[in-house]
C-alpha cells in the first residue's frame, strides 16, 4: 500500500469515517424532505427511503471490502468520495426533475401501488449511487488503518464508533439546524461540501497531480450556483414565501382575492385567507356548521391542526365573542399565520401534537375541529377509536366534533370509510357533507340528537345573511352516515396503506382516458392526443 504523509498518524482516516457517517444520515433525512412534496412524508415513504439506503450501504460494504483487498491504495477511496460529494451536490439541481420524470412515466404504466413504485424508483435513481460509494468507506479504512491482525478488532471498533457518532450528529444537525435554517437544498450542499473538503485535503496534501479534484471542485461550485437559484420543489414564481420547518416544506402564494398556504404537496391548499374577509369557497365554510349545530351564540372552539388559522378566523368573524383555541405542531406555520394570514390576536395557539394536547387539557368545548389529515399523511394516533373517545370526552353535552377528511370516498375499503366507521363507533350520531368540486368531506359527530335537525334549528337563529345562506347550502348536502365495522385502533391503524389505495383510485379516475391511449397506442399515440 502506498504511503501518504497525511495518513501517517491515522487521525485523518478516523475523521473520514466520522464525516462519512455524518453525511449518510444527512442525506437520508434530506431524502425525506426532497420526496415529501411529491409523495408525502408517510411511514410508507420513510420505509422506502430507509430500505433503499440500506441496500446501497450493503452493496457498498461488499464492493468496498473486495476493492480494499484487491488494491488498498487510499487514493481510490478518496476518488469515490469525490464522486459521491459531487453527486449529492447535484441533487438540489436535478432531483426534482428526476422525481417528476419518474412519476410521469409510472403514472401511466402502474395501476396499483403507484406511490410505492414511484418513490422507490426515484430513491434508487437519486440516492443509491452516492450512498453505495459512501458504503465503501468503512471496509477500505479498516484495511488502511489496521497494521496487524492483532489489532484488527480494536481498529474496527474505533472506526465503528467514529461512524456511529458521526451518524448521530448527522441525524440531529439536519433536523434541528440546517433544514429549518437554510433549507433542504442547502443541507445537501453543506454535507456534500464537507465530503468534498475531506477528499480535497487528501489529494492536495498528497500532491497528487490529477485533474479529478479540480473538476470535482468546479462541478460543486456549479451545483451551489444552480442548486440555490431556483425553487426547491416546484416551478412557481413570485411566491410570497417559500421555506421549510422541522416538519414541512412550506409555500405561501397569493392572488388578487386570497392568500394560500400549501405544505408538502404538489397540488392543493392547506389554508386560505380571503383578503376582504368572508367565506373561502373551501371546506372551512361547510365546517362552520359545527358551531351552528352547537346552538350557542358564543361557542368555545378547539381546533386540532390549526394551520394558518382559517377555521379559527372564521369562527371569530361569524361568532363574535366566541373563545377559540388552536393546536398546531408546526410553530413555523403559526408564525406564517400571524405574518401573512392575519390570525386574530384572540386566537390562542399552542405548539403541540393534537392528541398529546387533548390528553393533558382539562376543559370542555362546544366544538372541536380535527383538521390534521393531509392527503395520505394521516397521523395514525389521531385516527383511532381511542383518540375520538378523548375528543368526545372533551365536548360539552351538546358539543359537536367536525373532522375534515381530505381524500374521502365511498369505496368500501377507503380511508374515508374507515375513519367514518371509527367515529361512528364512538359517537351517537354522525352525518357527512361532501364538499363540491373536491375530495373533501366534513364529518359531524354528536353525542346525541340528529346533526341535520341541530343544523336546521341553529340556522333559523342566524342573523348574518352570508353565513345563513352557507348553512342552508351545507344542510342540503348533509346526509346521515350509515356505520360499518371498519374500526381503527391504537393497535391497528393502517392509514398509510388505506391512503395509498385512495391515491391509486384517484389516479385511475383522473388519468384513465390517457392511460387507455398509452396502453393501446403507446407513447406516440399519447403525445398525439396531447397535441404534441
Amino acid at each position: 500500500m502506498k504511503h501518504y504523509p497525511i495518513l501517517k498518524n491515522k487521525w485523518f482516516l478516523y475523521l473520514t469515517e466520522f464525516f462519512a457517517g455524518v453525511s449518510v444520515m444527512a442525506v437520508e433525512l434530506g431524502a425525506s424532505r426532497l420526496l415529501a412534496p411529491y409523495f408525502s412524508s408517510s411511514q410508507i415513504v420513510w420505509t422506502i427511503i430507509i430500505g433503499v439506503i440500506m441496500i446501497a450501504m450493503a452493496l457498498g460494504n461488499l464492493y468496498g471490502g473486495r476493492a480494499a483487498d484487491k488494491d488498498p491504495d487510499p487514493a481510490r477511496l478518496y476518488r469515490r468520495i469525490l464522486i459521491a460529494a459531487v453527486w449529492i451536490a447535484a441533487i438540489p439541481v436535478a432531483g426534482k426533475y428526476v422525481i417528476l420524470g419518474v412519476s410521469a412515466l409510472l403514472v401511466l404504466a402502474v395501476n396499483v401501488n403507484f406511490l410505492i413504485w414511484a418513490a422507490f424508483a426515484s430513491c434508487m435513481i437519486v440516492f443509491v449511487f452516492p450512498l453505495f460509494l459512501l458504503g465503501t468507506v468503512t471496509p477500505c479504512l479498516v484495511k488502511a488503518v489496521a497494521e496487524s491482525l492483532d489489532e484488527s478488532g480494536r481498529t474496527v471498533g474505533r472506526l465503528g464508533a467514529c461512524n456511529t457518532i458521526g451518524s448521530i450528529l448527522g441525524t440531529f444537525l439536519p433536523t434541528f439546524v440546517t433544514i429549518p435554517a437554510v433549507g433542504t437544498a442547502a443541507t445537501f450542499l453543506i454535507f456534500s461540501g464537507i465530503l468534498l473538503a475531506i477528499a480535497l485535503i487528501f489529494f492536495i496534501s498528497s500532491k497528487i497531480k490529477k485533474p479529478a479534484p479540480y473538476v470535482a471542485a468546479a462541478l460543486f461550485v456549479l451545483c451551489v450556483v444552480f442548486g440555490r437559484n431556483n425553487s426547491f420543489a416546484f416551478w412557481e414564481k413570485d411566491l410570497v414565501y417559500e421555506g421549510e420547518s422541522v416538519y414541512n416544506y412550506l409555500q405561501v402564494s397569493e392572488d388578487p382575492k386570497r392568500v394560500i398556504l400549501s405544505t408538502n404537496v404538489l397540488f392543493g391548499v392547506q389554508s386560505v385567507a380571503m383578503k376582504e374577509g368572508g367565506l373561502t369557497g373551501f371546506y372551512y365554510d361547510y365546517a362552520l356548521a359545527a358551531p351552528v349545530m352547537a346552538g350557542k351564540e358564543k361557542p368555545s372552539v378547539l381546533v386540532l391542526g390549526n394551520g394558518s388559522g382559517t377555521f379559527a378566523s372564521q369562527c371569530v368573524r361569524y361568532f363574535p365573542g366566541c373563545a377559540v383555541e388552536g393546536v398546531e405542531i408546526d410553530g413555523k406555520i403559526t408564525q406564517l399565520a400571524e405574518e401573512y394570514f392575519s390570525l386574530p390576536a384572540e386566537v390562542k395557539v399552542t405548539e403541540y401534537d393534537g392528541r398529546a394536547y387533548i390528553q393533558t387539557v382539562e376543559g370542555l368545548y362546544d366544538v372541536i375541529m380535527v383538521d390534521a389529515y393531509q392527503d395520505i399523511t394521516i397521523p395514525f394516533q389521531m385516527s383511532t377509536a381511542e383518540f375520538f373517545t378523548l375528543v368526545r370526552d372533551h365536548l360539552n353535552e351538546n358539543g359537536v366534533m367536525v373532522v375534515n377528511i381530505s381524500m374521502y370516498s365511498d369505496e368500501e375499503e377507503s380511508i374515508g370509510r374507515y375513519l367514518s366507521d371509527t367515529i361512528a363507533s364512538v359517537f351517537g350520531s354522525v352525518a357527512a357533507a361532501d364538499v363540491p368540486f373536491s375530495t373533501n368531506c366534513e364529518l359531524f359527530a354528536v353525542k346525541s340528537g340528529d346533526p341535520a335537525a341541530l343544523l336546521a334549528a341553529g340556522t333559523e337563529k342566524l342573523a348574518e345573511p352570508e353565513l345563513k345562506a352557507m348553512m342552508e347550502k351545507a344542510a342540503a348536502s348533509l346526509r346521515a352516515y350509515e356505520a360499518g365495522d371498519r374500526i381503527l385502533t391504537d393497535d391497528k391503524a393502517p392509514v398509510e396503506v388505506l391512503g395509498m389505495r385512495m391515491i391509486d383510485s384517484l389516479i385511475r379516475d383522473e388519468l384513465g382516458y390517457f392511460k387507455d391511449i398509452f396502453e393501446k397506442e403507446g407513447l406516440s399515440g399519447l403525445l398525439k392526443s396531447l397535441g404534441i
